[in-house]
């Protein structure tokens, strides 16, 4: 779980809402300069002076952790004897080779470390994350707004252990605790039968081409219903007349549904570069992708109708070709243009309708 810290030193006349909503979002910490601004915050939240370059109290009331700069404040093995009661972090603002090796130092050493990098490029956190591998400590990286929050907790696939954000406006704690929590849930896939092959003639198709490598037993669910689909897979698997292109799932035509973030759906057709999809592998397992490129072009389609043990129909209008493939259990890859009624194709049913893309407990019939 990535952590969230408040930077409250600078907030105006919205401070109160400001940390009325980090208190209703669980915000993990605030930071002030001043322990009074930590009076009748619940415990849940952890309680951070960080005075900059002012002068250290003599006492530290309802703080937790303390972070200093050295240059300032003298070495934290020293302050510890001082504030035995308090966690010590380290402030470290990154802007050439030398801080960088402080910021490395400090991420292998310190309980907490606090870095500011004052050069837009993420290559300097890589390689204090790289650096600090292992360590027990906790690097906060200061983001500027929640968007670079979202960029930090992903550098290097591990990203910083938190971040720190001084919010603009009320809404900012809640956004970045979306941004920091956000994991897609594992999915519940279930056997389908098909029951029907059909041609049904000329339209479009969507191939979704994400930004990311597919593993052979991953894909994206697509369907003409919301409340069913079929797991088409990537193009990770050697075909007799094409280089493999496994960053692609030639997916469906462009009305049907598949699964984006938060439990949303969107249609093939809505994608586009930046947008995020589910991958998810014949295990269920997930994970969110970025698309690169939709290409939409006029082709043969075929329908393929399946049925669920629950009796939920299910419809995946995909091209008439034989190189496009679903998954069935066991992770084998299906043919599309072989399938014929009697197979079994892995899908997934979700158990709420859809309004604009969101799940909604409503009746709605889809045909």
């Amino acid at each position: 779980m990535k952590l969230c810290w408040l930077d409250a030193r600078a907030l105006g006349s919205a401070r109160s809402a400001i940390i009325e909503e980090a208190v209703h979002q669980r915000i993990d910490g605030l930071v002030a300069a001043d322990p009074e601004v930590f009076e009748g915050l619940p415990p849940t939240i952890t309680k951070v002076l960080f005075p900059g370059a002012g002068e250290l109290p003599d006492d530290l009331p309802g703080v937790d952790v303390l972070i200093v700069d050295e240059a300032v404040h003298g070495q934290t093995a020293e302050l510890a004897a001082r504030y035995p009661d308090v966690q010590l972090g380290r402030f470290v603002e990154i802007r050439d080779a030398a801080t960088l090796e402080l910021a490395c130092q400090a991420a292998r050493t310190e309980r907490w470390s606090l870095l500011l990098f004052r050069d837009p490029t993420k290559i300097p956190l890589e390689i204090v994350i790289a650096a600090a591998a292992g360590a027990t400590g906790s690097i906060i990286t200061v983001a500027g707004d929640v968007e670079e929050a979202g960029i930090i907790f992903g550098v290097l696939e591990h990203g910083s252990d938190g971040v720190m954000l001084a919010p603009q406006r009320v809404g900012d704690a809640t956004d970045l605790k979306e941004a920091a929590q956000y994991q897609p849930e594992d999915l519940e896939l279930t056997e389908l039968e098909v029951t029907a092959i059909s041609h049904v003639g000329m339209g479009e198709r969507a191939c979704v081409d994400t930004c990311t490598y597919f593993n052979e037993d991953e894909g994206i669910l697509v369907g003409s219903h919301s409340k069913g689909m079929v797991l088409c897979v990537s193009e990770t698997h050697p075909l007799p007349y094409m280089p493999t292109r496994p960053f692609r799932v030639n997916a469906g035509a462009i009305m049907s549904y598949t699964l984006s973030t938060n439990g949303r759906t969107n249609y093939l057709s809505e994608l586009r570069a930046g947008s995020k999809v589910l991958a998810v592998d014949v295990k269920g397992n997930t994970r969110v992708v970025t698309v690169g490129r939709v290409k939409i072009e006029s082709r043969p389609l075929l329908s393929v109708d399946a049925v669920a043990p629950n009796g939920t129909t299910v419809n995946l209008i995909l091209q008439d070709d034989w190189h496009v493939r679903v998954l069935g259990p066991g992770a084998a890859v299906l043919n599309s243009t072989e399938l014929k009624p009697g197979d079994r194709v892995l899908g997934y049913l979700p158990l709420e309708d859809r309004h604009v893309g969101y799940p909604i407990n409503e009746f709605c019939r889809e045909q």
